[in-house]
């Protein structure tokens, strides 16, 4: 029996890298998996590939800024699958990104999107996904964070921001909800090589990075996968309220 079986997830940004190793994972494990993305194209095609193996998986259109878009994703999986028993926050807005300087370069644009986004959105996905897993008698929700709420880095102040914003609300709901069977957890992955990562980024930089790790390897999507199942199963029942750092040991925080 796989640890997972029967359990319905709600893998909100899961089209691809981490989310799609992760729909991937879940299913592996028995899960019954909704796909929330705005790339509907590339979570439909995960879907039907995923489904032509007999897993049991389907996909919607949403936006992480609306909260009516969040709402709708939910109704829609809790109405397909008759029940909910995980969610994992995974979306977040990676184009301003590009754009997060410092304090002093940031115009509040880029501020108001990344928290817009990654924040609110996350405590607006949580909102409309807690009822349902409070109807099943509690369950478990994992929020993606990022090493970059601890680090201190000289750059990406709006992002890092979000991201300890992630870890408050983590401890929020364990904490508001924990007695009643709610598990919140949060992962902060580190340098992980999705495809587009492996596409855009020069061989010679992930050399330099990977020389000054402690690990053998840079990090994959399946290790992020892999925790995330952890935590949705009942191996990781006693597991809640907790930020781990899923990074090879590049950073440690407590």
């Amino acid at each position: 029996m796989s640890k997972l079986d029967g359990k319905v997830v709600l893998v909100c940004g899961g089209a691809t890298g981490i989310g799609a190793a992760t729909v991937r994972r879940l299913c592996e494990e028995g899960a019954r998996v909704g796909v929330g993305d705005r790339n509907i194209d590339g979570a439909q095609v995960l879907v039907d590939d995923l489904v032509g193996t007999g897993a049991d998986a389907a996909a919607w259109a949403y936006d992480q800024a609306e909260e009516a878009s969040i709402k709708a994703l939910v109704v829609s999986a809790v109405t397909y699958f008759g029940q909910l028993d995980g969610l994992f926050a995974n979306a977040a807005d990676m184009q301003v990104l590009l754009q997060d300087g410092d304090i002093l370069s940031n115009d509040i644009q880029i501020w108001e999107r990344t928290l817009s986004v990654n924040v609110t959105g996350t405590a607006m996905v949580l909102r409309a996904a807690l009822p349902h897993l409070l109807d099943q008698g509690g369950g478990s929700v994992v929020l993606t964070s990022s090493s970059a709420s601890t680090a201190g880095e000289a750059e990406r102040p709006a992002y890092a921001a979000s991201k300890a914003g992630i870890n408050a609300l983590c401890r929020h709901v364990a904490s508001r909800w924990g007695r009643e069977g709610i598990r919140c957890n949060a992962i902060a992955p580190g340098l992980v090589i999705t495809e587009q990562l492996e596409q855009n980024m020069p061989p010679e930089f992930l050399e330099k990075l990977l020389k000054s790790s402690r690990s053998i390897r840079h990090g994959e999507p399946m290790d992020i996968a892999a925790t995330v199942a952890f935590l949705m199963s009942e191996d990781g029942a006693w597991v809640n309220g907790q930020t781990w750092h899923v990074n090879g040991g590049a950073t440690y925080s407590n």
